[in-house]
């Protein structure tokens, strides 16, 4: 079953949210992340949105685990929570 992320964001500085991006592409490289959605226009219908919102699925839930997890992804981790705050949700995929 595949794994995805689910990240709502709201950037406050958009300059170094730039430095996040760059330190965790090693991370999403290594576990095999692929992005189906990264910003874009979104429609927040019921409750409150985030400026940003992204969508990224992995081979498995195990694999997003350990993205998220390795030292790559906390070292990124640690750059996005001064410039940004928002959640991330790792769920396992539907295979109906």
């Amino acid at each position: 079953m595949k794994g995805y992320w689910i990240a709502r964001v709201d950037v406050r500085d958009a300059e170094h949210y730039k430095d996040y991006v760059s330190t965790a592409k090693p991370a999403f490289e290594r576990y095999g992340a692929r992005f189906l959605a990264r910003g874009g226009t979104a429609h927040a219908v019921e409750g409150p949105g985030r400026a940003r919102n992204v969508i990224i699925e992995f081979p498995s839930v195990q694999h997003a685990l350990d993205c998220y997890n390795s030292p790559e992804y906390q070292a990124a981790k640690a750059i996005r929570q001064t410039v940004a705050d928002g959640e991330i949700v790792i769920m396992e995929g539907y295979d109906a």
